[in-house]
Parts: structure tokens; C-alpha cells; sequence
């Protein structure tokens, strides 16, 4: 049922996508020398100046800088359709890795048919091509293509972009985000507010997340251990960071860790030293807190 819900998506948004082409999820910018802070003021600089807002920055861990932005195209497509919020903001990376400092941000063409927008959003990857340069895009060795991205799931058994996590249900939107502010301001289960979105013309609002592991102990949620088990190649996919919460009208809910890993890292090894085995205890890790920080109960197992 879903990978047909899919396929009728694909036929809404796949002309967003070049159609005789492939997407990987990420774009490298450039390469320098120097360091992280040396670069920061002029990415942001070059971003303003090509029309984006900036809505929240942060370190989840040294050596590594995220900016987070949006603009009206990108608001206008996080409109359409009710959960399409996701799209709303796009990531900026300045990581050093080795001796080289590396200017990396998420494809919006990409995640924009990973998350099932019903627009264009060209001129963004555009812009974003414009300000801050695009030597080439990255992530899997091979590309996936609109109708492989929009019915996308890792493998059997494996949630798509339909399947997101439920974590908690209030009587009104505004109910619902003050309480997702409420849980990020008390840093409920290891989380930090980073930015927050609201999409006009819809009841959507998205909160960007940053955690850790130094107030609840469990090293499977935290930013800086996921990311030293799946982000491991030359070319670092840190622009994956940071995690969403997503308030659509009186729902909170959030993209299940394993669709949303794998859509930012389709090539990642089922099992070996780099690994979804090694990260196995994190989805539910990563939903305990989430549901914390939005004031939800997490349901008992029986």
C-alpha cells in the first residue's frame, strides 16, 4: 500500500528532479585550508547575500559547524501538502577533516521528493549552488533517481517517509508547539533547541534538534556518537544534523531514525564496522527523546 501511496506522490513531484537524471543527498561546496571558525563568517555572508534567512547554528562537536536556512521558496514548499514541513529548512556544514576544511549543505532537490513535495524547487538548489559553489554532489557512490527516492526504504521491514514517529497529540497547533518549546527550553531527554520554522499557510511548525547523551547517559541518541559510526568517508555528510521535530496542526511527530539515517546514507552497510549494527539500540534511543521533548508518553511494550 505504501510503495503505491509512493508511486502516486512520484507523479505530483518527480518533474522537481531532473528527470533523466540521478541525486545524491548532499553537495560539496569547496575545500580549503584553515580553520572551521575562519570560514563561518563568510558562509554565512554569502548566504544572506543570495537571499537566505538564517534560522539557527550550532556545533554538535569540534571540528564541525551547521547552519540552518530557509527562504520563501522553500517555505511556499514546505506548504504543500501537510507534512511537508521537512523541507522547510536546509543544512549548511563547514567541517574540518584532516588538514582540509570542507563547505558541504543538503541537495533540496533531493529531499524535496524524499519528503513528497507537490513544487519546484530548482531556484533553491540554485541559490544555494550560486552562494556557496557546487564541485560536484555526494553520499552513495550511485545516484538514486525521483521514483527510487520518493518510494525509498532501506530494505524490508524498514519504515518509509509515511511511517514517522508519533509523539505526542495536544487539542490545538498552538498547543502543540509551546509544548515542543517548553520540552527544548528544560533540555528534555538530551535535546537543544537549534532553529524553528514556521511554514505559512498551514499549521506546520518544524523545530530543529540537537542531542546528546551528557544528561541521560544513552550514547545511541547522541549527535556526536551516531555521526562517528555512519559518517566515516573522506567527504563528510555532517549537513544530516540536526534532527527534526515536526508539529503539524495538533500532532507532533518526527521522521523515524530509520528512514531518516538512511535517506541521508542509502550506501551505509547493514552490518561491519561502519554500520546500522552498530547503531541498532538508536532509533529507539532517538524516539525516546524526541517523545520527551515534546511532552508525549512513550508507549510500554508488552
Amino acid at each position: 500500500m505504501l510503495v503505491v501511496a509512493a508511486v502516486m506522490v512520484m507523479s505530483l513531484v518527480s518533474f522537481i528532479a531532473n528527470a533523466e537524471g540521478e541525486m545524491k543527498p548532499f553537495f560539496l561546496a569547496s575545500t580549503a585550508t584553515g580553520t572551521v571558525s575562519d570560514k563561518v563568517a563568510d558562509v554565512k555572508r554569502s548566504l544572506t547575500d543570495n537571499g537566505f534567512v538564517i534560522v539557527g547554528e550550532y556545533s554538535p562537536y569540534d571540528a564541525a559547524h551547521i547552519i540552518i536556512v530557509t527562504n520563501d521558496d522553500l517555505k511556499k514548499a514546505a506548504a504543500s501538502h501537510e507534512r511537508g514541513g521537512y523541507v522547510a529548512g536546509q543544512r549548511i556544514a563547514i567541517t574540518k577533516v584532516a588538514d582540509q576544511v570542507q563547505v558541504t549543505y543538503t541537495n533540496p532537490t533531493y529531499m524535496a521528493v524524499a519528503y513528497h513535495i507537490k513544487g519546484d524547487v530548482s531556484k533553491v538548489t540554485g541559490a544555494l549552488n550560486t552562494a556557496l559553489g557546487a564541485i560536484r554532489e555526494y553520499g552513495p557512490a550511485d545516484g538514486m533517481n525521483a521514483d527510487d527516492i520518493a518510494g525509498y526504504h532501506y530494505t524490508f521491514g524498514m519504515e518509509y517517509f509515511d511511517e514517522p514517529y508519533d509523539l505526542a497529540e495536544y487539542d490545538s497547533y498552538e498547543e502543540a508547539v509551546a509544548a515542543v518549546e517548553t520540552g527544548l527550553a528544560a533540555n528534555a531527554g538530551g535535546t537543544t533547541k537549534v532553529f524553528r520554522i514556521d511554514v505559512p499557510g498551514s499549521e506546520q511548525t518544524l523545530f530543529g534538534v540537537g542531542l546528546s547523551s551528557a544528561s541521560t547517559g544513552n550514547k545511541y541518541m547522541d549527535d556526536t556518537f551516531i555521526m562517528t559510526e555512519i559518517d566515516f568517508k573522506t567527504t563528510r555528510s555532517t549537513a544530516h544534523l540536526p534532527y527534526e521535530i515536526l508539529v503539524t496542526e495538533s500532532t507532533i511527530e518526527a521522521l523515524h531514525a530509520r528512514f531518516r539515517i538512511a535517506i541521508n546514507f542509502p550506501d551505509l552497510s547493514m552490518m561491519g564496522s561502519n554500520s546500522f549494527m552498530n547503531i541498532m539500540p538508536t532509533p529507539d534511543a532517538i524516539k525516546t527523546s524526541l517523545i520527551k521533548a515534546a511532552g508525549g508518553e512513550e508507549e510500554e511494550e508488552y
